[in-house]
């Protein structure tokens, strides 16, 4: 499954899951450009594991819900490495609150951070594809966008969004053998969910068929398939890693 002679852009990859996908991209022989908005810290902690393990990694600032900046980070990964072969749109937040409460701010920030960041990147990214001619995009959706979840309405309503943007573009790109798909991973503790009420934990653990989290590899081994030559024959597919919590 060797990602030899690729150069892949992940956004969001200064921690959790965006930082396992990249590390594992890069253990699979890619170029990796970790994108991050405001934690260099961690973009630099990516880099250097990669580079420790014997990777090429560098590390680019940009806010991805800003279409320029999307495009800038794009032109900087052409200008790293020479091409985007994969992009993994990954950038995310969340801003949890029950509609009543929940601000226009936050619903507004949410769709940015999660759905329009995912339009940016791959608008830019697929210029570069159609002219080699190939690409792989994979989105990180969420089973909240299949299943939806109190307190959420932003967040699943932008999962969603991605699901159905994944299967959109796949038609539109799928002559010039660019793939595309979604991965929607269950509950896999990162900074994103550490502050969720233990209760709320304990109830979603119940409902999980393997009864245990994910881990952020696991997501990552996910994403590396994908990327791979091994799914050429995959597009407009969305993988749930969920421990079987979404199956039905």
């Amino acid at each position: 499954m060797s990602l030899s002679g690729k150069v892949a852009l992940v956004t969001g990859a200064s921690r959790g899951i965006g930082r396992a996908i990249a590390l594992e991209l890069a253990n699979n022989g890619a170029q990796v450009v970790v994108n991050y908005a405001k934690d260099s810290a961690g973009a630099e902690a990516t880099v250097q594991a990669i580079q420790a393990a014997g990777g090429e990694a560098q590390a680019v600032q940009a806010d991805v819900s800003d279409f320029k900046a999307a495009e800038g980070l794009v032109k900087a990964t052409v200008e790293a490495f020479g091409s985007v072969d994969i992009l993994v749109n990954n950038a995310g937040t969340t801003r949890d609150q029950l509609i009543m409460l929940m601000s226009e701010a936050d619903w507004d920030t949410v769709l940015a951070a999660n759905l329009k960041s995912a339009f940016n990147c791959s608008k830019a990214a697929v210029r570069v594809m159609l002219r080699k001619r190939a690409g792989r995009i994979i989105n990180i959706a969420s089973v909240a966008g299949i299943l939806g979840n109190a307190g959420q309405t932003n967040y699943s309503a932008s999962k969603a969004g991605l699901i159905g943007f994944t299967r959109a573009l796949a038609r539109e790109v799928a002559a010039r053998n660019i793939t595309v798909n979604a991965v929607a991973p269950g509950f896999v503790p990162t900074a994103l969910t550490n502050d969720l009420p233990a209760e709320i934990k304990e109830a979603t653990l119940k409902q999980i068929p393997l009864g245990r989290w994910g881990q952020p590899e696991e997501i990552a081994y996910a994403v590396a398939f994908l990327a791979s030559d091994r799914a050429a024959y995959i597009t407009g597919q969305v993988l749930t890693v969920d421990g079987g919590l979404a199956m039905g």
